[in-house]
């Protein structure tokens, strides 16, 4: 199978790291880059020894498959561009600014028969990647995303920049209906929430309290999960988990490091297990530009495709209109 000519739209920070991935995938052929900026993509196009377009257009011309870096507020006039054009997308996350707008693109992609992936990177961290064995089935959750101002990020509030990183990871763990949305957060040095708390009900009983800020003195993206018979801790930046949980006495596994104790007695004993699922040696971005290329060839589902994007960006909206809400009525006389 030949491989899927491929062109990267937006080469500030995170497009030309895109750049720099596509260029070492075997499965695709890496053409060229397009930015807004001559100065940037002649740049980028000159570091990959790959072709520097003067349009949207022009690149698409020449590819199957394109990655829209781009700021948000582009997200959806390019991506409606390329997809129009038959060309399969990766989008940046949030997938759009608005729900309408990704409603329109995943119309237009059913339309034409080309996929969309959409850039929830924590997808394909080898923390979450080695708990592929693990039945997971939280019933409570508690994230924390916690990042030192940048001011490259502030175009967005912290709902959209970083906690939804989280709720897309959660919503597909949890696979139940958002039913309630609880929120508060504050603009602190920038004109949108620079940090955000949210308490989300599910249909099916699970609750989730996720806390996302950008203004912290020390990183931290931690997730922790409770379940029945299973503790599971996650760490994003290390890449690593951990898992507690109760098995039949005497059980164990390849990756367990250590036997707790028991519980119970006789037919009711229990052990309580310390795993450390094995890490695989990934780099996140790298695989997740590695399966877009596969699905486009292959023509099977992304990882995070449109539908997935539209609900988290929906449920991020909704926690933004709460705290919209809350913060008119902390003023209001």
């Amino acid at each position: 199978m030949k491989p899927i000519a491929v062109g990267v739209i937006g080469v500030g920070h995170l497009g030309s790291l895109h750049a720099k991935m596509y260029a070492d995938i075997p499965s695709a052929r890496f053409v060229g880059v397009y930015d807004v900026n001559e100065e940037k993509r002649k740049a980028a196009a000159a570091s990959y020894k790959v072709k520097a377009f003067d349009s949207v257009e022009a690149l698409l011309a020449e590819t199957e498959a394109v990655s829209i870096a781009t700021v948000t507020t582009t997200h959806f006039d390019v991506a409606r561009t390329a997809l129009s054009a038959g060309r399969h997308v990766l989008i940046e996350k949030p997938i759009t600014s608005t729900v309408e707008e990704a409603d329109e693109l995943i119309r237009i992609a059913a339309e034409r028969k080309v996929l969309i992936q959409v850039g929830h990177i924590e997808r394909f961290n080898p923390a979450i990647l080695s708990l592929e064995s693990y039945q997971l089935a939280p019933m409570f959750i508690e994230s924390h995303r916690l990042a030192q101002f940048n001011p490259r990020g502030t175009d967005v509030a912290v709902v959209l920049d970083l906690m939804i990183h989280d709720i897309d990871i959660i919503l597909s763990l949890v696979g139940s209906p958002v039913t309630q949305i609880d929120a508060s957060g504050v603009a602190v040095v920038s004109d949108t929430p620079d940090i955000a708390n949210a308490r989300l009900q599910f249909a099916n009983g699970c609750v989730a309290n996720v806390t996302a800020s950008r203004i912290s003195q020390k990183k931290m993206r931690k997730m922790r999960m409770f379940q029945h018979n299973a503790y599971i801790g996650i760490d994003f930046q290390q890449g690593s988990a951990d898992v507690f949980r109760l098995g039949k006495e005497g059980e164990g596994s390849l990756w367990s490091t250590m036997l707790l104790g028991q519980i119970g007695e006789g037919k009711n004993k229990r052990s309580i297990i310390y795993e450390q699922p094995e890490m695989k040696k990934v780099n996140a971005l790298h695989y997740e530009l590695e399966s877009f290329v596969n699905a486009v060839r292959t023509g099977s589902r992304p990882v995070v495709n449109g539908e997935d994007g539209r609900h988290a960006l929906d449920v991020a909206q909704r926690i933004m209109k709460k705290i919209q809400v809350q913060n008119l009525g902390a003023v209001a006389p």
